[in-house]
């Protein structure tokens, strides 16, 4: 056994549990492979390579065989070269590809901070036609995200094609409809539309194999790990906003049109094609991040959730009904969805029920009470004062929430019993998903001439 030997295993488990992460693979097919890899290291350090040069170069031919072990080659590689003390330059050109994708980052970011700029142009201002942002506040951002993937993923012409077709309809059907002034289906377009965009730029994300399981649930993750990475970088930027205001203060010059017009909404754009930018870039980091928030929030929610229905069978006070409330609850029913769908995520699949399992199964079953108990309190909104767009969408939205919400419950169930396992529960999930993006095309694409456009 070499000196080296023990950080080849250590890097030989890394892929090993890359494999098991990034898709159901049993046991026996990962001893398979790895005897494949040990194969090909063996002959390569008879001809005189060491052993991590071994590693890398039979990794990379292992992509032949296994797909997965050719995503592991092209993720690691840099930093493996670097290990061994060369330049990545030098061996592929990985270095000059890092610096061309920064570049391309960098004018995405610019082109996403200058597009909500472009309607002032035409007498829009975001101090005064706050309706109208709202409502395309996603095409200036996620467009520019979606070449960032098309580009990064060597997506098909045909493809982005598509993809663009796709945008063009949303920003046709987010600005057709005659809207009344602060209307209620105008405000429910501009909370669906981004829900139907986002699954478009997953489409670019998982480089056009959308009915890809493991695709999709890497798209799950990397949406997860650029919520985190978005909340950040919003609070450095509220704190760079809150230090050039002090500093333009301190030599009695106002400065809030510069926040409010400028640093703000520009930042905000930017900020989601440079926090994507940092998750592909340093997946590593983030997936060992977001697992622990998932285990921190977990048994919070759990708490809240129960506190509440607590108080309310205590109290006797029934659910209110306003917009605003329907808006929060939902926010949480899908805040508990996210949980479960990113625990799920990160999860080993072979690994057998544990203690955090069974608080997510009863997270889930508080969710689902909850959850029922809202659509009780809109039906009876509904029966006693008739259809308004705000109760439907919140009707449907529940509804969907709420089969999500059972067949979980159920699916975890049987796997803390022993009678299903986990991939069940994440294939459950990653089926799911579409059914969300359908119903907000339905609220955005039919709602406003159905309910006349108030």
């Amino acid at each position: 056994m070499t000196a080296d030997s023990s950080p080849l295993e250590e890097q030989i488990l890394q892929w090993r549990q890359y494999l098991r992460r990034r898709r159901a693979i049993h046991a026996p097919d990962v001893e398979e492979l790895e005897g494949h890899l040990r194969d090909q290291m063996a002959m390569l350090t008879e001809a005189g390579l060491s052993g991590d040069e071994a590693f890398l170069i039979a990794i990379k031919r292992m992509g032949n065989l296994d797909a997965l072990s050719r995503e592991f080659a092209h993720e690691h590689s840099e930093r493996l070269w670097k290990q061994l003390g060369m330049v990545p330059e030098a061996v592929d050109g990985s270095g000059k590809a890092t610096r061309t994708e920064t570049l391309v980052v960098f004018c995405l970011a610019v082109a996403a901070a200058v597009a909500i700029k472009v309607p002032v142009l035409f007498g829009l201002q975001l101090d005064g036609d706050e309706a109208f942002y709202a409502r395309n506040a996603s095409l200036f951002v996620l467009p520019p995200l979606a070449v960032y993937f098309a580009w990064k993923r060597g997506l098909a012409v045909m493809t982005c094609v598509w993809l663009g077709l796709a945008f063009a309809c949303a920003a046709v059907f987010a600005n057709v409809f005659p809207f009344a002034t602060r209307s209620d289906t105008e405000m429910l377009s501009a909370l669906h539309l981004p829900i139907i965009l986002w699954l478009v730029v997953g489409v670019a994300y998982v480089g056009g194999r959308w009915f890809a399981a493991e695709r999709r649930m890497d798209f799950v993750r990397f949406s997860g790990e650029l919520f985190i990475y978005y909340v950040l970088i919003a609070l450095g930027g509220g704190v760079f906003t809150a230090v050039t205001m002090m500093l333009f203060n301190a030599i009695d010059i106002k400065a809030d049109w510069l926040a409010g017009d400028w640093l703000i909404p520009c930042g905000a754009m930017g900020a989601v094609i440079v926090g994507s930018w940092l998750v592909e870039a340093k997946q590593s980091v983030i997936e060992n991040m977001a697992p622990v928030l998932t285990r921190l929030f977990t048994p919070l929610f759990t708490i809240l959730l129960l506190a509440f229905m607590a108080t309310m069978a205590w109290t006797g006070s029934p659910i209110n009904v306003k917009r605003e409330v329907l808006i929060a609850f939902d926010l949480l029913l899908v805040l508990v969805v996210g949980l479960v769908f990113y625990a799920a995520s990160a999860r080993d699949r072979q690994k057998p029920p544990d203690l955090f399992d069974g608080l997510q199964l009863l997270l889930v079953v508080f969710a689902l009470v909850v959850d029922a108990l809202a659509l009780l309190a809109i039906a009876a909104r509904i029966s006693e004062f008739g259809f308004t767009p705000n109760r439907v969408a919140a009707l449907g939205e529940n509804l969907i929430l709420l089969i999500n919400l059972a067949w979980s419950a159920w699916v975890y169930a049987r796997f803390l019993r022993g009678r299903s396992s986990f991939a069940n529960l994440e294939q459950w999930q990653i089926a799911y998903l579409p059914v969300y993006s359908v119903w907000a095309m339905f609220v955005v694409v039919f709602f406003p001439p159905v309910f006349g456009y108030r």
